[in-house]
């Protein structure tokens, strides 16, 4: 049984549809990367898995129970685009208050927020704030956040962007390390060399997926060398989307 498992979904903003009934499947210790151009339907993709929004029809199930459910996403870690934290704490009372929605407190808390730390590959200053930290800081400190109850699933929205190469390559590191204990990740990115570290790949323009399948694969069935020229291959056929 699918970690997750969406099927046919419908979103619309007014009167513009955004995703047309894309399906989808991960497995339990899969990193799974939503790859596709900015307007693509990533995000508002994620944010209906992640049951912060609903589709206008389809279904989500997350261990095998329909979403949205708040038991469900307690076992549930998810990453914004955009930092969701508290500019005018600081991280650890950042780390606290997100800690307390989980009921971590205490010895745990700490124990807890002290991995999550070392493994968005952030090291903290006490005092400062968090609107005192830059924009890659704050990226840090959010998948954090998003790490800090060591969720059995994992959603993240572009969770390196602004984010220098040496910290790309160990936070994602750490997230082949998560996957490999039998965690399961849903990363959006449209970074190529990040998608090369995913275990399936699920290509998606103008609200469809147009290829799915492992990045070897996507590159073998296009006949490219690159999944940036597999990409432009697949986005330029002829033909309906794909499900996972």
């Amino acid at each position: 049984m699918p970690v997750l498992a969406a099927r046919d979904i419908v979103q619309r903003f007014g009167q513009q549809e955004v995703l047309h009934g894309v399906s989808l499947g991960v497995e339990r210790g899969e990193v799974l990367g939503l790859l596709g151009p900015s307007g693509a339907g990533k995000t508002t993709l994620v944010n209906i898995l992640a049951g912060v929004a609903e589709p206008v029809s389809g279904l989500v199930k997350a261990f095998g129970e329909p979403m949205p459910s708040l038991e469900l996403m307690r076992r549930m870690g998810y990453m914004a685009q955009g930092d969701a934290l508290y500019l005018d704490l600081t991280a650890a009372e950042n780390l606290e208050f997100f800690g307390a929605i989980y009921g971590l407190t205490g010895p745990a808390l700490k124990a807890a927020a002290a991995t999550a730390l070392q493994t968005a590959r952030l090291s903290v200053e006490p005092r400062k704030q968090a609107r005192d930290y830059s924009g890659g800081m704050r990226r840090r400190l959010s998948l954090a956040t998003a790490l800090l109850h060591e969720p059995e699933l994992l959603i993240l929205d572009e969770p390196t962007i602004g984010l220098d190469p040496l910290h790309r390559v160990e936070i994602w590191e750490s997230f082949r390390k998560m996957a490999a204990a039998g965690r399961t990740l849903i990363v959006t990115t449209h970074v190529m060399d990040e998608a090369e570290r995913c275990d399936r790949l699920a290509l998606i323009r103008d609200g469809v997926f147009i290829a799915i399948g492992t990045p070897e694969d996507l590159k073998a069935r296009a006949g490219a060398s690159t999944l940036e020229d597999a990409f432009l291959h697949f986005a330029r056929a002829e033909g309906g989307g794909h499900n996972a």
